[in-house]
């Protein structure tokens, strides 16, 4: 826990492109399985303006249309290379591009999935947790 004080805010983009299908990427800070692009807040940043800055670095996309879908707590989760305590701010938003650009270290691989897919993979728990209440979300829309 050397160096971390408090729990560390941080967003998370469940991206869905034109087609509907949701950006995961591999990371190996998440053992190798998929998660969603994102990171932390940084001072003086909202959590839309993160969220927006985070996938643009990650994973080259802007996206439009953020909808907070659900806040976690990942405290010192094994998951996770090292412990830490987050709290996750997850929003479902959406790009014009499926034109993905990783950095081959933070993150090592993409897919674009249906949702329902997305749960039959190797994602982390609150990855599962998020698709779930996206999946939720898109069902309640007509």
């Amino acid at each position: 826990m050397r160096g971390q004080r408090y729990p560390e805010p941080t967003v998370g983009g469940l991206v869905l492109n034109r087609r509907g299908e949701l950006l995961l990427v591999r990371s190996p800070k998440w053992r190798k399985r998929y998660t969603v692009p994102g990171g932390h807040v940084e001072l003086g940043e909202t959590l839309i303006d993160a969220l927006k800055r985070e996938l643009k670095e990650e994973v080259g996309l802007s996206v439009e249309g953020a909808e907070l879908l659900i806040v976690q707590e990942a405290i010192f989760s094994g998951e996770f290379y090292r412990r830490r305590h987050f709290i996750f701010f997850d929003y479902m938003c959406r790009s014009r591009s499926s034109s993905v650009k990783v950095d081959g270290v933070e993150i090592t691989g993409f897919k674009w999935v249906r949702p329902e897919t997305a749960l039959t993979m190797r994602i982390d728990t609150f990855t599962r947790r998020s698709v779930e209440a996206l999946l939720e979300r898109l069902h309640e829309r007509p």
